[in-house]
């Protein structure tokens, strides 16, 4: 089965126990999924009409996404959990690039609260006269790496990695869903005075969720309570979510995540990399990022002790 004949919208929602034909799609320098994504709609996104009081959560692929997706849920609900436990978050917060999402789009009440692993370039135009808000997440990279090298081993929309060393090679020479996590980064930030745009990183929402959580309400204009902040921040802690099956995508079929070989909310911490990454991985890794980052004021705490120990 391939896009043209793909009748379901979220892959996350799929029943369908046909395996489908997953394969990478170069697109403008890009790389879509075949059967996720077409890249006639995918361009499309660009001329979406934008309301001011939609929300666009943009993380390169394993940066806390479906953090996002729990976290801007609660605060429209003012802590309520119901939405939460009756929908998947793929369905509260759906992604952008997915096949379909323009005509749900267009019909969605407002606020409209979307994620979104796409590149700047692909983005509605409209942000950039600063309609809508954009809340960009970060994550250090090397554990963007293993997390994205463990998902791709359970999940079929993507291709299984031979070991990790060839997952290695493929994430730094951008052959992966989400390209070069460099580009993503430097490309959206560099652009961040042309929209309503906030920048966070999961490193520091596991040191202070709630302040993090705070950030976003003033970010998007949003008054709690203390009562209704204390119940976004206490459902948004990766032990509340991974318990909660709406959140922590156990009942996505197997057909698409083979749970036997894996979680997607597996450990989220700070430093996992340090389990995989040889000696001269984590060398080479470092050279890369000071020549691709160096014009950019960006650091990334790299070690759970890096966070526990900034002030």
């Amino acid at each position: 089965m391939t896009s043209s004949t793909r009748t379901k919208t979220d892959p996350l929602d799929s029943t369908d126990p046909q395996v489908l034909d997953y394969m990478l799609v170069p697109h403008r320098n890009f790389n879509l999924i075949n059967g996720v994504h077409s890249p006639d709609e995918v361009d499309q996104i660009q001329n979406w009409e934008i309301r001011d009081s939609d929300i666009f959560a943009v993380t390169y692929p394993k940066s806390g996404t479906i953090w996002m997706q729990q976290i801007l849920t609660l605060i429209e609900a003012k802590g309520d959990v119901t939405p939460n436990t009756e929908h998947l978050n793929a369905q509260l917060v759906p992604w952008i690039e997915l096949i379909g999402s323009e005509k749900e789009f267009n019909a969605a009440p407002s606020p409209r609260l979307r994620v979104t692993h796409l590149q700047y370039k692909f983005m509605p135009l409209a942000i950039r006269q600063k309609r809508g808000k954009v809340i960009y997440v970060a994550r250090n990279p090397k554990d963007v790496l293993v997390s994205y090298y463990h998902f791709h081993k359970y999940a079929a929309m993507l291709e299984t990695p031979k070991d990790f060393n060839d997952f290695f090679e493929k994430f730094m020479e951008g052959k992966v869903f989400g390209n070069c996590w460099f580009e993503h980064i430097k490309t959206w930030y560099a652009n961040r005075d042309n929209m309503n745009f906030l920048y966070i990183t999961y490193e520091e929402m596991i040191k202070d969720l709630r302040s993090m959580v705070e950030r976003m309400c003033k970010f998007l204009g949003k008054d709690l309570t203390e009562e209704q902040m204390a119940s976004v921040v206490e459902h948004s802690t990766f032990r509340t979510m991974k318990q909660n099956p709406q959140a922590n995508y156990k009942t996505v079929p197997d057909s698409l995540l083979d749970h036997n070989k894996g979680t997607f909310m597996r450990k989220g911490t700070i430093g996992d990399w340090k389990n995989h990454f040889t000696v001269a991985q984590s060398e080479r890794f470092d050279s890369v990022f000071q020549e691709k980052m160096r014009d950019l004021p960006l650091s990334f705490a790299w070690d759970i002790n890096d966070v526990n120990s900034a002030t």
